[in-house]
């Protein structure tokens, strides 16, 4: 157990902070699956977006590795750009 009173500040902001980084990566996760599960193209083209921009904000604050979130991306990318466009 901590003894300093410095040391027990740090273990309440610390279990505060990955509460927070948890929640913000289960967002992320949760947007994933609606994107991978998405069949319209024009919807999963729009969800890429925010979930490109999810994934940079959770690699820029070291929540994600940066090569997880980029190899996310490409693969998020092909899978949305293989869904073919409904031509009206």
């Amino acid at each position: 157990m901590a003894n300093h009173k410095n040391t027990k500040k740090a273990i309440r902001t610390n279990a505060k902070k990955r509460l927070l980084n948890r929640y913000q990566a289960v967002t992320a996760r949760n947007l994933v699956k609606r994107l991978r599960l998405s069949n319209d193209h024009a919807e999963a083209n729009d969800l890429l977006k925010t979930v490109i921009s999810k994934l940079d904000k959770l690699a820029k604050k070291n929540i994600i590795h940066k090569n997880k979130a980029a190899n996310n991306k490409s693969k998020l990318t092909r899978m949305v750009n293989k869904l073919a466009p409904v031509a009206a």
